[in-house]
């Protein structure tokens, strides 16, 4: 039997705001008309950054790597080697194919990387330098031929560090932007920015539904909302690094959800009064408080099973295993963004350094993909050729006949005059084609 020991007390966070969809559309629609000029105005007003151009120069970005510290520099460049490792892992995963499925008949496919991709890395409440290794870096190793990457300025002042992270990550254009005029920008084009193929990386409410308006026109990584924290957990763990677990992703935003599911009731009550006792020293409290408030909860069950199937009805972005074995999660969970299996491992560690990516989906949109990966900016795109003519009429003689079952004698024709040419058959016009041995 499932139990809540504590409930959320507000609607779904990933709930669809409709004044926010009606401003962002204004947004875009001013950026898209109005080019340069309105992606100036907007960024006076928004970011209080007023500039002839956004693109940063080369002293500039300089001048923002140097500012790092000895120690800074070495972290920084430690976490990339680790995003860098896995996403060249992942790209060797993924091979090129071709196959002879019958003689004379070739069929393959090639992985082509995405062109041009435009990075957003946010950096208005916290400068989420992380998000430069995640998109930019991941975008380089697929072989995108342009990257061009956008973050707004901190305090406004260019984010000396998300700046710095950029380069090294690798990106190709580094612009002081931030909010739906950044992504309006990178999707549109404007005079000056060259237009991109593809937007990656997250953002804030408005960030997210411009994205979400603007795809089509563009393509993007996912739909993404507030960060969400799902902890698994029995009694092999105690109250204390699970409610340290559940706060470090709830400090996001006062609409992170943050949930545990577990089998031990003396855990899930240990976990509620540490919670209490943390609070009062976090110095994000403010934050991660209100969302616990809000958005928290505590789920007991009777079995590991049923944590597994609550597990993947939560389907969180998230999702800390500490349990005594966490692999049974990893063997039976189908919903979920990205586990960290173990009290070893912690999402802060995914967030920042381990090496996986950390834009992965929210609102239940683990039910239907992953997070962003190498092969996001990269297409699989089929291709075919016929090496005899044998295999030329014997591939039109099917194909004219399932044409015409579907009613299409201009298809149909596309076979036939094949079937003519390589076949040496006198095939009536807009006519099946008969099977030889009839």
């Amino acid at each position: 039997m499932i139990r809540h020991i504590k409930t959320a007390q507000a609607a779904s966070a990933g709930s669809n705001d409709g004044a926010v969809t009606k401003a962002v559309e204004a947004l875009l629609a001013k950026v898209e008309s109005g080019g340069d000029k309105a992606v100036r105005e907007l960024s006076a007003q928004f970011d209080k950054l007023d500039r002839s151009s956004y693109r940063l120069t080369k002293s500039e970005i300089d001048d923002a790597i140097n500012s790092l510290t000895k120690r800074e520099r070495e972290d920084l460049d430690f976490a990339q080697d680790q995003v860098r490792r896995f996403a060249e892992a992942q790209k060797a995963s993924l091979k090129d194919l071709e196959i002879e499925t019958l003689p004379g008949i070739v069929l393959g496919h090639r992985n082509v990387p995405i062109q041009n991709v435009g990075c957003y890395v946010p950096g208005g409440k916290y400068p989420l330098l992380a998000s430069a290794h995640m998109t930019v870096l991941t975008a380089r190793v697929a072989g995108c031929e342009r990257i061009i990457t956008c973050a707004p300025p901190f305090k406004g002042q260019i984010s000396q560090k998300i700046v710095a992270a950029q380069a090294l990550a690798g990106a190709d254009e580094i612009y002081c932007l931030g909010g739906v005029q950044a992504i309006a920008a990178m999707a549109y084009g404007t005079e000056t920015i060259e237009p991109v193929d593809m937007l990656a990386g997250p953002g804030n409410a408005y960030v997210a539904e411009a994205k979400r308006l603007l795809f089509g026109k563009v393509g993007i990584d996912l739909f993404a909302g507030p960060t969400e924290t799902l902890v698994i957990a029995d009694d092999s763990v105690d109250g204390e690094i699970v409610a340290t677990d559940l706060l470090g992703q709830a400090e996001h935003g006062i609409n992170s959800p943050a949930v545990l599911i577990t089998n031990s009731e003396k855990l899930a009550c240990d976990t509620l009064d540490e919670i209490k006792r943390l609070l009062t020293i976090l110095p994000t409290a403010e934050i991660a408080g209100k969302a616990w408030e809000d958005f928290g909860e505590i789920v007991l069950c009777d079995t590991i099973d049923e944590m597994v199937s609550e597990a993947d009805r939560v389907a969180s972005e998230h999702v800390q295993v500490m349990t005594r074995d966490p692999d049974y999660f990893l063997n039976k969970m189908r919903n979920y963004g990205a586990l960290f299996l173990g009290a070893r491992t912690n999402v802060a560690f995914g967030d920042k350094v381990i090496g996986t990516n950390h834009t992965l989906p929210t609102n239940k949109a683990a039910r239907y993909t992953g997070g962003l990966w190498v092969g996001k900016f990269l297409k699989t795109c089929t291709y075919q050729r016929i090496l005899t003519d044998e295999a030329s009429a014997l591939i039109g003689a099917y194909s004219s006949r399932l044409c015409l079952m579907e009613g299409f004698a201009g298809h149909a024709e596309q076979a036939n005059i094949r079937v003519r040419r390589y076949g040496g058959r006198n095939i009536p016009y807009a006519t099946a084609v008969d099977p030889i041995d009839a």
